[in-house]
């Protein structure tokens, strides 16, 4: 209408985050501050991330404030994948290998069995690879085929075999695949979406549903049986053998009585 006033809109993109707003399984409590480290631009998407800087002050606790942990990344000691990363907020997520040079420390950035990222510490052969769920699989200019993976490389001249969904193994020193593994039933998956978010098990099946979305039904391995969308799963085995090593628990999700029962049977050893 001609007597209303026009609405304002936001000009540019958004450069804070509030705390309350900030993704669950980062895990940040309300009252240390109004806002949180809002994830640059990058591989992974904003809510699917960890940003450097939480995961050296809240996770590994190498820094107490955020002005500590700019004083170590402007060091160049922290890698991402091979590469040095500067940004306090680079968005580091699924998948992906932080190196920290002075310490002799690696990590794959991983789900445990709650949905969360967690610490995962691995040894510097296999922080020499990691592996990459194939989103697109096209034909470029010149007629040159390429993938897309999860973590936005584009690789050229892939295998023939490899198709969407598949899952390839990057090393990260060329960046060229070395191998790679089927989306087939039979071979083990993590799931990295959805309310299954870090559970770990073997595909038994996948139902197709043209015009909407494909279920992947995956048992875990204690035999419980639970499905997801085809989106959801990144295959990370072959047969029930993993390429990379597999967190705390093994992607096996406990109910509330059976992790109260290990609490108290813990207890009890310890005294």
């Amino acid at each position: 209408m001609s007597g209303d006033k026009p609405c304002k809109r936001a000009r540019g993109p958004k450069k804070h985050l509030k705390r309350l707003h900030a993704p669950k399984h980062w895990m940040l409590d309300k009252l240390s501050g109004s806002f949180a480290p809002r994830p640059s631009c990058g591989p992974h998407k904003f809510r699917e991330c960890l940003p450097l800087a939480i995961f050296l002050r809240n996770r590994l606790k190498y820094a107490l404030t955020y002005d500590e942990v700019k004083k170590i990344v402007k060091q160049r000691s922290i890698k991402v994948d091979g590469k040095v990363r500067t940004d306090v907020t680079y968005p580091a997520g699924f998948m992906d290998v932080i190196a920290i040079e002075k310490t002799g420390e690696n990590f794959r950035l991983l789900y445990d069995a709650k949905g969360r990222f967690t610490i995962h510490r691995i040894t510097p052969e296999e922080a020499s690879y990691k592996l990459c769920k194939v989103k697109k699989l096209q034909v470029g200019v010149k007629g040159v085929p390429y993938v897309v993976t999860h973590d936005a490389r584009t690789i050229r001249y892939p295998d023939p075999l490899i198709k969407s969904n598949d899952t390839v193994k990057v090393d990260l020193k060329s960046g060229k695949i070395t191998d790679f593994l089927k989306f087939d039933s039979g071979n083990q998956v993590m799931v990295i979406g959805g309310r299954n978010m870090g559970r770990i098990g073997v595909i038994t099946h996948r139902e197709r549903h043209a015009g909407s979305f494909d279920i992947v039904h995956v048992k875990d391995a204690q035999g419980i049986t639970f499905a997801t969308r085809m989106t959801n799963v990144f295959v990370v085995g072959k047969g029930t053998k993993s390429y990379v090593s597999l967190p705390r628990g093994k992607g096996i999700r406990l109910t509330v009585a059976e992790e109260r029962d290990k609490r108290l049977q813990g207890r009890q050893t310890n005294v």
